[in-house]
């Protein structure tokens, strides 16, 4: 009897997540319907869809603007919440993030750099701070390797704190030294974040990676449990947990580099979002992976379209994430389950 009812409840369970699952998509899919149609053409606010694609104009506007940003919001989101999750596990830390071994301080690094040699354009940027946030994943790890302080998680964390440190200073170095009247803006744009800039070549240039990356995490999200534990026990499960950690970091880290690339520096959902879904789906990888990275697509996506459609000036989309990612932040501290038991 006892076995039964515990079968009886984890079925439970179990239909209850997928109808939050369902429902989760069907809102990602309602959100981006109402995105397509939000926007100041031929009149600000909303605008249903087969009013806007009668003529031509509202044709271009919604397959060559509209629709490629909204997907790669998407897309982004997804990646950097599912990013943040893995590293979460991983490091058994509920305060780390995507940008977490020198990734996003080194992507940033590579596109102030390219404003100031070349000037501000897209295609160089965006291959210049994909190379640095790569390069600086590769610093973090070769740090790690040859400090001598605690164990290979410690060791990682301190290379990604001093590597972020150092590419944060070369960033400061490149403000200084840049051009108030020009480029001293645009790289303080460019690392507010935002999708203003975004059309059909840039999303299929980021597609491979952020979309390898998503699958690769997906199904690599039942070991991700087993990996989150003790390094010997998992070796004991049959585990190479060295070599499937750093895989796993490296496939989430190159994720998160396509996405800065093209996006700036966008905070707080790889921090936020992965608390979300384990409160609501619990700790199960399996489960609140897949979650996680439905939330974060549909969080970025509402932040972007809040972004461009509130003022007649669009708002940078680093700027609104932080903002409602600050509020989500002091609402789960200031809850009794505080964000560290998530995990």
């Amino acid at each position: 009897m006892k076995h039964q009812s515990t079968d009886r409840s984890l079925a439970a369970v179990q239909s209850r997540h997928r109808r939050i699952m369902y429902l989760l998509a069907g809102g990602l899919i309602l959100t981006a319907l109402i995105s397509l149609g939000i926007g100041r053409y031929p009149s600000a606010g909303f605008t249903p869809l087969r009013i806007l694609l009668q003529d031509r104009t509202g044709q271009t506007i919604v397959m060559q603007l509209r629709l490629p940003r909204i997907i790669t919001a998407m897309l982004a989101g997804a990646v950097l919440a599912g990013s943040g999750f893995v590293f979460q596990m991983l490091f058994s830390n509920p305060l780390v993030e995507p940008g977490f071994l020198g990734v996003s301080q080194g992507a940033a690094f590579g596109a102030a750099l390219a404003i100031v040699l070349v000037g501000y354009q897209t295609l160089l940027i965006q291959l210049s701070s994909a190379a640095f946030a790569v390069l600086g994943l590769s610093l973090s790890f070769m740090l790690a390797r040859r400090f001598h302080f605690g164990g290979w998680i410690l060791r990682l964390i301190l290379a990604g704190i001093a590597v972020s440190a150092f590419f944060s200073s070369g960033i400061g170095l490149i403000k200084y030294g840049a051009d108030p009247l020009s480029e001293l803006q645009e790289i303080t744009f460019w690392l507010l974040g935002g999708l203003w800039n975004i059309d059909t070549n840039q999303l299929l240039s980021i597609l491979p990676v952020t979309l390898g990356s998503l699958i690769l995490m997906f199904f690599f999200r039942w070991r991700i449990n087993l990996l989150s534990m003790d390094d010997r026990t998992a070796h004991t499960l049959g585990l190479s947990p060295v070599m499937e950690k750093r895989l796993i970091l490296f496939t989430a880290t190159l994720g998160t580099a396509a996405v800065i690339s093209v996006s700036g520096l966008i905070g707080w959902i790889g921090l936020i979002v992965p608390h979300l879904a384990r409160r609501i789906f619990g700790s199960n990888a399996s489960v609140a992976l897949p979650g996680s990275m439905l939330i974060g697509a549909i969080y970025l996506l509402v932040c972007d379209t809040l972004g461009r459609s509130l003022f007649t000036g669009e708002l940078p989309l680093g700027i609104v994430s932080s903002l409602f990612g600050t509020m989500l932040f002091v609402l789960m501290l200031s809850s009794k389950r505080g964000l560290g038991e998530s995990i």
